[in-house]
């Protein structure tokens, strides 16, 4: 794909959050080698995070600027809007990745991980797109005014969850604020698109990261049926759609097409059996 198709030029950047490892560091690898964006990745993992800037730079030859920056602290979005403005990077893709998964029942949660999960994944991300969209309509000399734009030349891709379109005892929390960034991202799809500004939400299922604690037997046996998605696989198939067509957002992955209405319609009473199996739901956790 060349980049007068995608309208990126040469000197563009990518800005991911959670950049220096698992789903985010695959976005950035793939958007430097595939895409040719410079970089400018985000993260509180700061030895990561120049591990991955440095091993980048060397195989891809691209400009990479990074940013050690807790995004659960309220003004990170503005200091992560500041910092680019300050380095002069075009910023042209914005990748809202970061965030963090907690199997907890919610009396059982202390406050502070609440909070930090609330504040990256609903008020940051939310932020980031009202900054970086207000400058890219600002300073757009191909906005006239009028809503006539229709080709596309930023884009934001924000990483929801199957887990938003579901219920799901354990991470409430968590499936709740995805649920947030999908109808969020749906909305502002409509908002920013006669601006040539393209929107996609993300629903992936199982993602090979190491995040969810399954055990190493049935993780095997979700790998080896193709419900656990490599996050490579899972980057380049977001990637194409977000670079070649106009949609909300993408749920890649066959089986989680299956699996989303399934887990929908099951009765109370095997969901309830489920959990009193789970050591998670014995409430005798250590909370604040």
């Amino acid at each position: 794909m060349s980049r007068t198709a995608l309208l990126i030029p040469a000197d563009s950047y990518a800005l991911v959050t959670g950049g220096s490892s698992g789903i985010g560091r695959h976005y950035a690898e793939q958007l430097a080698r595939d895409y040719g964006c410079n970089l400018f990745l985000v993260s509180n993992q700061e030895k990561e995070l120049a591990e991955t800037a440095a091993d980048l730079q060397s195989r891809f030859h691209t400009e990479v600027h990074t940013l050690c920056l807790d995004l659960a602290e309220g003004d990170a979005a503005q200091r992560v809007f500041d910092f680019s403005r300050e380095k002069g990077m075009d910023v042209r893709v914005l990748v809202n990745n970061a965030g963090l998964l907690i199997f907890n029942p919610l009396v059982a949660t202390p406050y502070a991980k609440i909070n930090t999960l609330l504040e990256v994944h609903t008020v940051t991300l939310t932020k980031l797109c009202r900054l970086f969209a207000r400058h890219w309509i600002d300073t757009d000399p191909a906005n006239s005014g009028t809503w006539a734009r229709r080709r596309p030349s930023r884009f934001i891709l924000n990483m929801s969850s199957m887990s938003a379109w579901m219920a799901m005892p354990g991470i409430q929390c968590y499936n709740a604020t995805k649920a947030y960034v999908l109808g969020f991202s749906k909305a502002l799809w409509y908002e920013l698109r006669p601006y040539g500004i393209r929107v996609l939400a993300v629903t992936p299922g199982s993602t090979n990261t190491g995040l969810l604690p399954f055990p190493e037997g049935f993780a095997r046996l979700l790998r080896g049926a193709g419900i656990t998605m490599e996050p490579s696989t899972l980057v380049r198939r977001v990637l194409r759609v977000l670079f070649r067509s106009w949609r909300k957002t993408t749920m890649p992955g066959a089986w989680n097409r299956i699996i989303v209405p399934v887990i929908n319609h099951l009765p109370d009473r095997l969901v309830f059996a489920v959990m009193k199996r789970l050591p998670l739901f014995a409430l005798d956790h250590t909370h604040e």
